[in-house]
């Protein structure tokens, strides 16, 4: 979600929403110049008094109705707007910047180090590319960053004691100033901005030469909410994507020059432009010693630094934050050793990897009713009804590249250019592996690191599995990371020993078609020290000697009910991906979609109606009871707890409906119960909030965070934003996102952690668990199959099977549940549909999956609720969601007061009662607080009152006087008249 999402939206919204108090004061307003008009027929005193008391009544009538708006329509939304905030204090901000830092160092991936070019010592250096003077700090929508006190590439290497050509900076600054906006809201300008070579004058060359031996090129890459990135420019160029009629394909590209076009058609975003592969050539033809530093979280096409002897380093430095490229310049400096590992795998083609066809822009041809009644509902509707095929099932990532290399489908070299977790150092490690250490239900290894180099280092000890497979069954991959570890700072010679454990139900795999449920089948399984994915180390063997079946009766130790088929209705016509006989359908399941006529029926605003679903047998619950309770007394009481129902009793119906309905940045009071108002707000990398008036230090991206391979720098992360939410009074964050990289070109990779799941789980883990220690309570989002941008709000049908689904993109969300304590945690929905259920309204999901299995005890929020032609808040609470996102009209509204309605408000409320008075906000309650808004309104109507009452009397008196003065002089008259 971003900060803002549409904001003349939200003005409309408002404006709409009040529309009833500005007719009344229109009226009022005609009234009084009718009267002003009619009251010219008397004569003076009474001509004048009629009009002044025409004015004072519209005066008065204004005032009522501003009030009653203020203090009802706009009362919520005043409250995000105006709310109490504090201030960051510098201390925090410090702090944040030497996290950001810290963090950094770590997550700097070394993949390339020729004869042992880096580190270099502090001296001249030339940086060539524009990027070098416009870098990727973080991304966009609530991933924004604050760049204003941002420390940029080349500050950050001359901090390290480098010293820069500013003749190539100037050419750079001077050739464009900002960077291209690339924005749901603004647009996007997919423009590359790059100085060509034959640009360069020759003398500029000669002197760079003259000035350092040694020269940097900064190549950078960046999506952004609601827009992934292009996979044809041809199509960005030659604007045909215009044609497609939705905001999530359109955008522009300049070419650099009017002699070619920076791209061929067909080329994708993350190949190198014809500009920059000249720059590339130029640099290397004139430069015994280039480094390649790319600065962006989408795995850019990189096969072509092996093509030049002079390319000696390549560094990957995604969004860096407010401080972290002081880490680059250390990084090359050698003042830090980078230990930083890949999280995706880094192809060379990415036209060749698996879901290249089944991602991007598909809408069905047979559903013009559905997309003709979301106009209806709501008129800026994309107008389509879209979907997006899961077709690689669990082979995404390394686990398809190594599992179709063992199957010889692919010849690995051919493919991969960098495995997953891979990176390099400045020294050299020792791994060496000890016997497993088997209980009745953990796998445990110790592994000794020893630092073989010279130089101090911090190294990644990565513990991978490799199931037993029988040809034709339940799918598993052939690689599979179990759990890591990283050493601490170790010193040349010394070593340290890491204890290494998961559960071996963790090696189960779930099985669709057969038992319904996890299942961990006999056999060997190899448990292997690796470098990366891709190289072991070594290797031991674990027997299951029996296999096991995780259902009903025997559920996962951390299974409040074990899993099952619940989603297999998002299945679809679609084939999948398989392993047997050495992936056979290989051919057929990754091809581009053929069939688009939706099989089934998808509802949008225009066919859902509440009351086809009520239960006649449910009674309506008991609102508006005098029970005398307060939410606080609540404070740390068991979800079951009785008394939750005696303080429910007291909630109106009302007071639900507003409490659900505007839950954009906050969760708003509830007078019946002294319930507080809470503030919520992004993102990612810290407090981010233009609604709010709120911002932080922008941390660096969860990518960087998640090459650290660092749970305790996660965490670190996490508790510096969130000291930063507590300066800002702000208690609810909505982060962290963590969706999976299923393709390179995912618009928000920047914002999610890996391709991996486990990775991604113990990063989201440590950060929550960080910012939940801090009082804070985490939206974790976006639940769940987020992974793509385009198309998220039209009517996004995304097909999958339930074994990918389980094994993968729910993981994240699963391990933080079951870890975190009940009632510390909210989770947010998204956007797109599961099959053809809108996932904000999916109960199967929200109910079955998040509550029943894992026994989640929280709030589930909407993301923005733009309502799309398809948002719904009578669905979305029926579903399980407790809060729309929503800031202002009455999009989110429950309209259905029925007795189910009503009941599964009451469910909702309970839940958000649940998280706010177990969080920071009720740390040090205060009972009976106003808003400081609403008693400069109370004083405010206080004076206009006394001024009203004074002027009321002024008025009275002077009318009186000047009525008997007209009455005397007219009396004197007459008895003039009188006397002639």
């Amino acid at each position: 979600m971003g900060n803002v999402e549409v904001a003349w939206e939200d003005v409309i919204s408002v404006i709409q929403l009040v529309r009833t108090h500005l007719i009344v004061i229109a009226a009022a307003l005609i009234c009084m110049a009718a009267v002003m008009i009619i009251a010219g027929r008397w004569k003076k005193p009474v001509k004048g008094f009629i009009r002044f008391q025409s004015f004072m009544a519209f005066i008065v009538v204004v005032a009522l109705v501003v009030n009653t708006m203020l203090s009802g329509a706009l009362y919520n939304t005043l409250n995000v707007v105006l709310s109490d905030k504090g201030e960051l204090s510098q201390e925090n901000i410090d702090h944040s910047r030497q996290v950001i830092e810290e963090i950094t160092g770590e997550g700097i991936v070394l993949t390339k180090n020729k004869d042992s070019f880096l580190p270099l010592a502090p001296q001249k250096i030339n940086v060539f590319g524009w990027s070098s003077t416009n870098p990727i700090y973080g991304g966009t929508g609530s991933g924004t960053v604050d760049t204003t006190t941002a420390v940029g590439i080349l500050e950050g290497l001359e901090n390290a004691g480098f010293e820069t050509n500013s003749e190539l900076s100037d050419l750079y600054v001077n050739y464009r100033a900002d960077r291209p906006v690339i924005s749901i809201n603004e647009g996007q300008e997919w423009t590359l901005p790059e100085v060509p070579a034959s640009k360069y004058p020759d003398n500029m060359i000669e002197y760079a030469k003259e000035f350092s031996d040694t020269a940097v090129i900064v190549l950078s890459r960046t999506g952004g909410e609601g827009t992934d990135l292009p996979q044809d420019m041809g199509s960005i160029m030659d604007g045909s994507t215009m044609d497609v009629g939705t905001k999530y394909l359109k955008g522009s590209y300049v070419n650099n020059s009017v002699e070619y076009a920076d791209f061929e058609a067909g080329q994708s975003y993350l190949e190198p432009s014809r500009t920059e592969a000249d720059l590339v050539e130029m640099v290397c033809s004139e430069f015994e010693n280039v480094i390649v530093v790319y600065n962006g979280a989408n795995t850019l096409e990189l096969d072509w630094t092996n093509d030049y002897e002079q390319i000696k380093s390549v560094l990957l430095c995604a969004g860096a934050g407010a401080t972290g490229f002081n880490a680059l310049g250390n990084v090359i400096a050698g003042n830090v050793n980078p230990s930083g590992k890949t999280v995706d795998t880094w192809v060379k083609d990415l036209k060749q990897a698996p879901y290249i066809n089944n991602i991007g822009h598909f809408a069905y041809t047979n559903t013009k009713d559905v997309e003709e009644a979301a106009k209806a509902a709501w008129e800026k509707a994309d107008g389509i009804v879209s979907f997006v095929n899961y077709t690689e099932g669990i082979y995404t990532g390394y686990r398809f590249y190594e599992t179709a290399a063992e199957e010889k489908l692919i010849n690995y070299n051919d493919h991969v250019m960098y495995p997953f977790g891979y990176g390099l150092s400045y020294t050299t490690f020792d791994q060496k592996m000890g016997e497993l250490q088997i209980t009745e239900d953990s796998i445990r290894v110790d592994v000794t690191v020893t630092n073989t180099g010279d130089t101090a280092g911090k190294e990644v000890v990565e513990l991978y599995y490799s199931p037993p497979y029988v040809n034709g069954g339940i799918e598993k991959s052939s690689v599979n990371l179990a759990a890591f570890g990283k050493t601490d700072l170790l010193e040349p010679g010394k070593s340290q020993t890491l204890t290494i454990s998961f559960p071996i139900e963790d090696m189960a795999s779930y099985d669709t078609y057969g038992a319904g449920a996890y299942v961990l089948e006999s056999g060997d399984y190899e448990i292997s020290l690796r470098s990366d994915s891709h190289n072991v180390i070594e290797r031991k063997v674990y027997k299951a000697d029996r296999t096991i079946l995780y259902d009903k009766d025997n559920p996962h130790s951390d299974d409040v009910v074990a899993a099952e088929n619940r989603l297999d209705f998002a299945e679809g016509d679609v084939v999948y991906l398989s392993r047997a006989d050495g992936f056979a359908n290989y051919e057929e399941a990754v091809k581009a979609p053929e069939n688009f006529e939706l099989q089934g029926e998808v509802q949008g605003n225009g066919t859902y109606n509440p009351e086809d679903y009520n239960n006649p047998e449910d009674v309506m619950p008991i609102t508006g009871a005098d029970n005398d309770m307060e939410l606080f007394e609540l404070r740390g009481a068991g979800y079951d707890d009785p008394r939750w129902e005696t303080l429910l009793d007291q909630v109106t119906v009302d007071e639900m409906v507003e409490l659900i309905a505007y839950g954009g940045h906050q969760t708003a009071a509830v007078d019946s119960v002294k319930k507080l108002r809470t503030l919520d707000t992004d993102g990612p990398a810290g407090v981010n909030s233009s609604t709010l008036g709120a911002f932080g230090t922008g941390y660096c991206s969860e990518i960087v965070i998640a090459q650290t391979w660092n749970e305790e720098l996660a965490a670190k992360a996490a508790q510096g934003i969130s000291r930063e939410f507590t300066d800002y009074n702000i208690v609810g964050w909505y982060a962290p996102s963590m969706n999976l990289h299923r393709s390179a070109f995912g618009g928000r990779n920047f914002e999610y952690y890996s391709e991996d799941s486990l990775l991604s789980s113990k990063m989201a883990l440590a950060e929550v668990s960080a910012a939940v220690e801090e009082g804070i309570y985490p939206y974790i989002k976006h639940f769940v199959l987020n992974e793509q941008e385009i198309n998220r709000n039209a009517l996004l049908c995304t097909w999958f099977n339930e074994q990918s689904v389980r094994e993968l993109y729910l993981k994240p969300f699963e391990y933080c549940v079951k870890n975190i304590e009940k009632g510390k945690l909210a989770v947010m929905s998204s956007y797109n549909f599961l099959g053809t259920e809108w996932a904000g309204g999916c109960t199967a999901l929200l109910n079955d999956i998040l509550r029943e299995e894992w026994g989640f005890r929280g709030m589930v929020i909407s993301d923005y609720f733009g309502n799309y032609g398809y948002m719904d808040a009578d669905r979305a609470v029926r579903g399980g969601t407790d809060l729309m996102l929503g800031t202002a009209g009455n999009e989110a509204i429950m309209t259905d007061l029925s007795a189910t309605s009503v009941t599964a408000m009451r469910q909702a409320v309970k839940n958000i009662f649940y998280v706010t008075v177990n969080s920071a906000a009720y740390e040090e309650y205060t009972p009976g607080t106003i808003p400081s808004w609403m008693l400069i309104l109370y004083i405010t109507d206080a004076v206009i009152a006394v001024l009203v009452l004074l002027t009321e009397i002024l008025m009275i008196r002077s009318f009186i006087k000047k009525r008997k003065d007209s009455i005397r002089i007219e009396a004197v008259n007459t008895e003039g008249e009188s006397k002639k």
